[in-house]
């Protein structure tokens, strides 16, 4: 299995704009219906007000992969232009 590890640090102020817009794309239930999708869960941590936690989990690479082509996904990256300053993205292979 695959888990990824995603914070988004947004620029100031912007993160509510960010997460309706990810809404608006229903990004998590899109991304849930794909197959080899595990799960897709996006949490709000307590500290940072421009932090979002999105945790993914994929039968595999090539899951994963395919996602990465998905309408929904590029979607997202152009969004992210908008509303994100910093990506952090942590792999695992488990």
């Amino acid at each position: 299995m695959l888990v990824l590890n995603v914070t988004y640090i947004t620029k100031p102020g912007m993160r509510d704009s960010f997460l309706a817009k990810v809404r608006e794309l229903q990004m998590a239930e899109k991304s849930r219906a794909e197959e080899g999708n595990v799960a897709y869960e996006y949490h709000i941590p307590l500290e940072g007000d421009d932090r979002i936690f999105l945790l993914e989990k994929w039968n595999d690479e090539e899951a994963f992969a395919a996602h990465t082509k998905e309408e929904h996904f590029l979607a997202l990256g152009k969004i992210k232009n908008e509303y994100v300053e910093e990506t952090i993205l942590e792999k695992y292979s488990v």
